[in-house]
């Protein structure tokens, strides 16, 4: 899609969730990866919850997550249900009508410290849609939710 969008000289917006909260989410999340990197006695781990129809696992905002945290810590990969001190280990649990949460869990013997995202509906995925097609209008190139919510 983004050498057909280069060869048409288009436009094209690309995110793993278009939801504007979780946008905000994934930024917070690399914040606090930053934060925590040099704190070793803390174990990072995910719990990703959705409703029973969603076939994947995880969840591609969970591997979003993931990916910020590996890009911003000494985590080497993020694992399904597996767990080891160079890896993010992700719980993927599907519920009956859940419409998406996500939760992040740094753990020590001491203490936890979480930070949790939940949609209460899916109208929060299709306003971020709408948003980032009203706001891609004018504009040549390839974007991504950040760039429409202008988060540096």
């Amino acid at each position: 899609m983004v050498k057909l969008c280069q060869n048409r000289n288009g436009r094209f917006s690309y995110a793993s969730n278009f939801s504007v909260g979780v946008n905000l989410f994934f930024s917070i999340n690399e914040y606090v990866s930053k934060l925590m990197k040099p704190w070793k006695d803390y174990q990072v781990s995910m719990e990703e919850i959705h409703h029973i129809q969603k076939l994947d696992a995880p969840s591609g905002t969970a591997i979003t997550l993931a990916e910020g945290i590996i890009n911003n810590t000494d985590k080497l990969n993020w694992k399904l249900n597996e767990s080891n001190k160079d890896d993010i280990k992700i719980t993927a649990k599907r519920i009956d009508d859940v419409k998406g949460t996500h939760i992040i869990n740094y753990d020590s013997t001491i203490d936890t410290i979480s930070m949790k995202h939940e949609a209460h509906s899916r109208e929060g995925f299709a306003l971020g849609a709408i948003l980032a097609a009203e706001w891609l209008v004018d504009k040549k190139g390839i974007f991504t939710m950040k760039d429409v919510l202008q988060i540096k």
